[in-house]
């Protein structure tokens, strides 16, 4: 089975248990702990799965001075020796139900993700979006970064993607997983995950002011043509 929808599945599963959520606030970070810097807290493994780990940069892992975040703190997460590592984090967003439902709540999901030399494991964040009744109505996808992406160095590099919450979205369940493909220890990591949600950007002046040029320089043409 492809590797992202096991991930959505197991995601999906978490439901059925009835476990609390995490209230949203608009325009902050709502993943908790999202740097390492407080151990795994705040994150909750799979039924059946290890939970990833905190680990300090150094010897062992990835060093200081290999890429990474110039604020990484001195911790990163990164997996179990198990094949695979996950935990999860869930928000509920009815709190912001009338900017949901207006199709203006904008999110964004960044963080730095990587591995070891030229091993494939890696680490991946999954969104999931979910109506009232915890059916998954949208989706987002951090990574996975591979050796081929960090030139087969250690390291973590920077990803980002952007987008607007599905409406309909009552909860959202974030899952960060690593996968071990090589050896035996699973070196996928991660640190500095962020997800915000937001009001959809507005255009600046100038953009307006471009807009109206363009319009303009239209009806001129049009002119021109009829004359």
């Amino acid at each position: 089975m492809n590797k992202l929808i096991t991930r959505s599945a197991l995601a999906l599963s978490l439901f059925a248990a009835g476990f609390g959520a995490h209230a949203a606030t608009l325009g902050q970070n709502l993943i908790v702990n999202g740097n390492a810097e407080a151990g795994a807290a705040g994150w909750t493994a799979f039924a059946g799965t290890d939970l990833f780990q905190s680990v300090a940069y150094g010897n062992n892992w990835v060093l200081p001075t290999q890429p990474g975040p110039v604020d990484r703190g001195r911790f990163l997460f990164a997996g179990q020796s198990s094949p695979a590592s996950a935990g999860y984090q869930l928000y509920d967003v009815s709190n912001l139900s009338g900017l949901i439902g207006s199709g203006n709540a904008s999110f964004k999901l960044d963080g730095y993700l990587g591995g070891w030399t030229n091993q494939g494991d890696n680490a991946l964040v999954y969104v999931s979006f979910l109506d009232g009744a915890s059916t998954e109505i949208g989706s987002a996808i951090l990574g996975p970064v591979t050796a081929a992406d960090r030139a087969n160095k250690t390291g973590l590099l920077y990803r980002e993607t952007q987008g607007f919450v599905p409406v309909g979205t009552v909860q959202i369940n974030l899952s960060l997983s690593m996968e071990r493909l090589n050896s035996t220890d699973n070196d996928g990591y991660a640190d500095n995950l962020s997800f915000v949600i937001n009001t959809a950007p507005v255009p600046e002046p100038e953009t307006y002011a471009l807009m109206g040029l363009g319009l303009g320089l239209l009806a001129v043409v049009r002119r021109r043509q009829r004359g």
